[in-house]
């Protein structure tokens, strides 16, 4: 570890405190009597903050970055937003010492020397709290439940969010070892780890197959040992996508410095854990890196001293000129910054570099700083040792492990000499100091590297010879050897490569290149030697010769396979490369370094994770392989390629006439049969009769068939089969017409499938070619109906080949009914659906909306409604009503726009059976019903004033203007003209000697935007009526059935009477009120029962003549008797017409059974509503002037109009119902 110096500034106050911004961007110092703010990135001050009267001596930021605090010796707290904009101050008695804000809450709690405050935004007032002694300083839990103050007298008070007490912890030391500053670990995850490190000894080995990730964010390498690199390191960028997800766990380690100068942990409970850490120096400042794993702390020895999570020293942040008073961490990242008594702030980046080795499959690396890591590549087991101090160097050898510490050197080794053992031991101890770039191991040895110089050193520290080299060594590689005489590959910055044997003091130089050494591996023989250089360029040489055999660029790493002579790989510019002999290379896409290469393993490293990935050989075999290189592509298959690559090594070495290689592959097969292998080299020497037999003799008769099929010799292989096996023939026969049907002889292979049984390939073909009907109708017949496979694909030829006649058979057959409906459906044969729906009504939703979207598309809207009505779909069903009310009124079509809004509210009278819609749906009949009957009566009016001819007498005219008038609200419904309406009116008005209606319309029409074409005659009508008398005739005055009182044209209340308030009913045609009186039942009586009693017909007295013949003997004389009582047959009904009169209140003529009893059934009408409305009831009171009512809409006519109108339209002219139609 190392640290860089990024900026540093020069303050006039001593530093106090400080405090990053939540994002890093920012820093707060507090120096002198100001704060001041510092921008992270390059040191800017960015603005001084005045607010203070004397020192601040501690300063704090919000978890959330929105506020900060800062506390001063003027004994106050000011609260600052992140704009450094103050906007609160608070006050203590004395000065302020520290100030914390809750991670979660944001509560900020205060200390002063003789009390602590909390205070939240929501809180009028700050809470406080005394204290016995002087509070020093504070510090938060990570989920802001606990709050730990740190006095002067030594002792801990852990307080919980309402300031209350809930642990003391009363130290030793007592007042002789004043809290100086405390933290707890922000990252609860170390807590297992501190309970097993209790009681372990120094060098204590613990098998965990399950480790955290190194937790180092850093990607500087320092390689040591074997295949090593020593490079210089390069600070890094901050890598926020390493950030520890589980940062923001609950914490309960708390790490205490005190003056007298020690380093403590305890846990929330108060106990301590482990012991007192001695510092040698007074501490001003602890802290904790973001995610806990690294402790800082900086005081009287005026240098910041970076400890592990457990109190282990690991070196020196910063050397500084004076006591360090803080030091903190930027968050997320391993940048530092210190603040000093003489006002210096110095910001650093620390540089973590990885420390690891690898020999072969075992790869041992650095973690946590003090805990060593072995990995077995393969197996993926994993051992962890813990050194319990800095660990500076490791290497790795076979059976041997060195790690380096501070003061001494540790050699370890395996408990067995089994490959798979993962359980190390202490060897030897060296215990003294060493420094070196480089650290080698060996059986005996260990080797140091110091720049230009080599010592080789016993295990018990003594130094056997020493090698001084004429350049900076670069490289240095255990290459194997007898123990104690091992051989070392070294490669200097000059290019210079030599070979080092331990037990040898001199070294022999292999080559000497111009550019500098980076990577050398060689080969498993000692032959070759590859290099790779500072330019990224792969060299690789002939040991012996000094040759440059080939080179290959942008390389970073290189390799030779430990089983292969002639193959090598190396990395680099994200790729990884293969390269056997000097073929082409072979690339795929790998991220890393290679560091090893082991039959067909690849040992990658990648950043500070070893992993080994399986390549198959499969490439390079097939070099070898294209150059007819038998023994080579052997040897490459031997390391690992799948076994089809096996089977085509063998049948290319037959091909090639290589025996002897087609037999080791045979055998690494497992296969040992001579004949089998004589008899694949007979079929290749074209000897196919022999191989047929020798096939038969091994017991393989299914290879000698595939080869006669294969040669497409199906008699030989018929004759062959002898036995006529059904299975085997069968296949043949299969064969046959596979071969038929790639030759192109669609036919006869239809027919060989047949034959087979292969209904399936049969059909395929057969469909293929469109032989629906010689064929596949014929296969589809024959068939079993358990055999759905091939008939569904029968169906599904004659469906495409439109044939949707033998797709129906086929569908029936199987008993496929959806599908059936779905080919009605799909090719429009809706009868043959229809027919079927009704006998299955489960798939009435399957036939009945494409069936109204068919329509719909085909513009039959009126039918698409009404068959999304039947298929219950009723919200389709109205939307398209809808959409055809719109047009017709748009397009003027009111007629139609009544009938479609009539066919709207039986729509919505249908859906309110439904009781959750029940209420809406009523209001929208209501509503429907009403625009229905007043765009029934509008279209007269509109064709009155658009068309030149009307065939409407003025009458009719005249009586639904004066419908429409009274029937519109203020704002009348779209397409409907008031204009026109009263136009209409004023003129029929006129012509039927109604003038005052006539005056009052024309008057009403100079208040209305009047269309030109109108504006003329509406003006000589305006002038012309006032030479008219101002009454209106007598004879259009209506009159109310009910109460025989006649009403005025203009009638302020609408269509009711203006007495009695009985509403009109008027005829459908000519809009005249009828003679019907609407009635109502006694309660009790329901419908059915009333139409029982309407229908008994009691029996009425005759009316007696009032005419009497007197007859004498010379006379006949006829004489009125005005004396017979003319109401002696009372009407009961009549009778029921009464009311009050002048009442404002409309009161309804109601009926008992008797009243009933004594009605004709011609007198009465019933609009018999479906539910859920009650039946509605009329009394005719004149039965000798017949009305006709539509059993459909119930609207009500006089029977001649009626009649006229049907003969007219053959239907009913309000519903469109049409006479032929029994139902309503």
């Amino acid at each position: 570890m190392r640290a860089v110096l990024t900026w540093r500034d020069k303050a006039e106050h001593c530093i106090y405190d400080l405090a990053f911004k939540p994002d890093g961007t920012q820093l707060i110092l507090a120096a002198g009597n100001r704060l001041l703010v510092y921008d992270t990135s390059d040191g800017t001050l960015l603005q001084p903050l005045k607010g203070h009267k004397d020192t601040v001596y501690c300063v704090a930021y919000a978890k959330d970055g929105k506020r900060f605090a800062s506390g001063s010796a003027d004994k106050s707290v000011i609260i600052w937003t992140s704009k450094l904009e103050g906007i609160l101050k608070y006050t203590h008695n004395d000065s302020i010492q520290c100030v914390s804000y809750n991670p979660v809450t944001h509560q900020l709690a205060s200390c002063s020397s003789s009390d602590f405050g909390l205070w939240s935004p929501e809180q009028k007032s700050v809470s406080k709290h005394k204290s016995s002694s002087k509070i020093t300083c504070c510090s938060w839990t990570n989920d802001g439940q606990y709050l730990a103050l740190g006095m002067f007298n030594g002792i801990i008070s852990i307080r919980n969010k309402n300031g209350e007490e809930k642990v003391k912890i009363e130290r030793p030391g007592g007042s002789l070892s004043p809290i100086w500053s405390i933290c707890w670990n922000p990252s609860s995850r170390w807590e297992n780890f501190w309970m097993n490190r209790e009681n372990e000894d120094d060098q204590e080995v613990m098998v965990d197959r399950y480790f955290q990730e190194i937790p180092s964010t850093l990607k500087s390498a320092v390689y040591s040992s074997q295949g090593s690199e020593a490079e210089e390191e390069e600070p890094e960028e901050e890598d926020d996508s390493l950030r520890d997800d589980n940062s923001e766990e609950h914490n309960d380690i708390l790490a205490v410095a005190d003056w007298g100068q020690k380093l403590s942990f305890y846990q929330l409970s108060g106990k301590q854990i482990g012991k007192d850490r001695s510092l040698n120096f007074d501490p001003c400042c602890l802290s904790y890196f973001t995610k806990g794993e690294y402790i800082l702390l900086g005081g009287s020895d005026k240098q910041v001293s970076l400890f592990t999570k457990d109190g282990v020293r690991l070196g020196t942040v910063g050397e500084q000129n004076s006591w360090v008073w803080t030091c903190k961490v930027k968050p997320d990242s391993n940048y530092v910054v210190v603040g000093c008594q003489d006002g210096t702030i110095s910001f650093y980046q620390l540089i973590f570099s990885t420390v690891h080795g690898l020999y072969k499959d075992r790869y041992a690396y650095r973690d946590s700083m003090t805990d060593v890591i072995v990995q077995h590549l393969i197996t993926e087991q994993k051992v962890r040792i813990k050194c319990k101090e800095l660990v500076k160097k490791i290497a790795i050898y076979k059976n041997r492990l060195a790690i380096q510490l501070p003061e001494k050197i540790l050699i370890y080794e395996l408990y067995s000499d089994d490959s798979s053992d993962m359980h190390y031991r202490v060897k030897e101890r060296i215990v003294k100091k060493f420094e070196c770039n480089l650290l080698v191991v060996c059986a005996d040895h260990i080797i140091l590297c110091q720049e230009k110089r080599l010592q080789c050193l016993s295990f018990s520290g003594v130094k056997e010879r020493e090698w001084q080299m004429e350049s900076l060594i670069r490289y240095i590689k255990v290459i194997g050897g007898p123990p104690g005489r091992e051989g070392l590959l070294v490669g200097l910055k000059n290019g210079q490569i030599l070979k080092i044997f331990v037990d040898n003091l001199f070294a022999i130089v292999l080559l000497k290149q111009a550019t500098a050494v980076r990577c050398l591996d060689m080969s498993a023989s000692r032959k070759k030697l590859a290099v790779v250089d500072e330019n990224d360029m792969c060299l690789v040489y002939d040991i012996h010769t000094k040759e440059l055999l080939f080179q290959e660029p942008n390389a970073n790493s290189v390799a030779w396979n430990t089983q292969c002579e002639d193959m090598l790989c190396f990395s680099g510019g994200g790729y990884l490369n293969i390269k056997a002999s000097t073929f082409p290379v072979h690339q795929q896409k790998l991220q890393g370094f290679v560091v090893g290469y082991h039959g067909s393993k690849i040992f990658c490293l990648h950043v500070f994770s070893m992993s080994a990935v399986e390549v198959p050989q499969s490439a390079p075999m097939y070099q070898y392989l294209d150059r007819k290189m038998f023994k080579e592509a052997y040897q490459i298959a031997c390391l690992g390629v799948t076994d089809t690559d096996w089977r085509e090594l063998a049948m290319e070495a037959l091909e090639g006439l290589e025996f002897e290689t087609a037999k080791k592959e045979r055998k690494k097969r497992g296969e040992t049969n001579n004949d089998l292998f004589l008899a694949d080299v007979f079929s290749y020497q074209g000897k196919f009769h022999e191989a047929a037999k020798l096939y038969k003799r091994s017991g393989h008769e299914n290879l000698a068939l595939e080869m006669y099929t294969d040669l497409r010799m199906f008699e030989y292989a018929k004759d062959f089969l002898e036995s006529g096996d059904p299975k085997e023939t069968k296949m043949l026969i299969t064969k046959q017409a596979d071969w038929a049907r790639n030759i192109n002889e669609p036919k006869a292979a239809v027919e060989m499938y047949i034959s087979a049984g292969e209904h399936v390939k049969a059909i395929e073909i057969s469909g293929d070619h469109g032989w629906v009907d010689t064929w596949v109708i014929d296969i589809a017949r024959k068939l079993d109906k358990a055999e759905r496979e091939p008939l569904l694909m029968c169906a599904h030829y004659f469906k495409k080949l439109d044939n949707p006649g033998y797709a129906a058979e086929t569908y029936l057959k199987i008993g496929d009914l959806k599908s059936l409906v779905q080919l009605h459906v799909e090719t429009q044969r809706w009868d043959e659906a229809f027919a079927l729906g009704e006998k299955h009504p489960e798939f009435k939703d399957d036939i009945y909306v494409p069936y109204a979207q068919w329509l719909a598309e085909n513009d039959r809207f009126e039918e698409s409604q009404k068959a999304f009505h039947k298929a219950g779909r009723q919200q389709e069903a109205v939307k398209v009503l809808e959409q055809l009310t719109h047009n017709a009124v748009v397009e003027n079509r009111f007629n139609d726009a009544a009938y479609y809004y009539w066919m709207l509210s039986m729509q919505c009278l249908d859906i309110a059976q439904d009781p959750a819609q029940k209420d809406v749906m009523l209001d929208k009949f209501h509503h429907f019903q009403h625009l229905a009957e007043l765009y029934h009566g509008y279209h007269a009016i509109h064709q009155y004033t658009e068309e030149p001819f009307s065939s409407h007498l003025p009458e009719t005219l005249f009586n639904i203007s004066r419908f429409l008038l009274h029937s519109l609200t203020k704002d009348p419904p779209l397409g409907i003209s008031k204009v026109k309406t009263l136009f209409t009116l004023a003129k029929q008005s006129k012509a039927l000697g109604a003038y005052k209606l006539a005056r009052h319309a024309y008057d009403k029409l100079q208040g209305l935007h009047i269309p030109a074409r109108f504006q003329k005659s509406i003006e000589l009508g305006s002038l012309t009526i006032r030479s008219k008398p101002f009454h209106d005739s007598e004879e259009l005055v209506p009159l109310c059935y009910r109460c025989s009182t006649n009403n005025p044209l203009l009638n302020n209340l609408g269509n009711v009477c203006i007495n009695c308030r009985q509403p009109f009913v008027f005829s459908a045609s000519s809009y005249e009120v009828l003679h019907l009186v609407e009635f109502y039942l006694e309660e009790g009586i329901t419908d059915e029962e009333a139409v029982s009693l309407i229908d008994l017909e009691a029996p009425r007295h005759k009316h007696e003549n009032k005419w009497q013949e007197i007859t004498s003997s010379n006379s006949q004389t006829l004489r009125l008797d005005e004396t017979t009582d003319s109401m002696r047959d009372d009407d009961p009904f009549t009778a029921k017409l009464s009311f009050e009169q002048g009442g404002s209140e409309f009161v309804p003529v109601v009926v008992s059974r008797s009243v009933l009893r004594s009605m004709s059934r011609r007198d009465v009408l019933i609009k018999r509503w479906p539910p859920p409305l009650q039946w509605q009831y009329f009394r005719s009171l004149l039965p000798d002037a017949s009305i006709t009512m539509c059993p459909s809409c119930f609207q009500m006519f006089h029977s001649e109009d009626y009649e006229l109108l049907v003969l007219q339209h053959t239907c009913c002219p309000y519903c469109r119902r049409r006479i032929d139609d029994p139902g309503p």
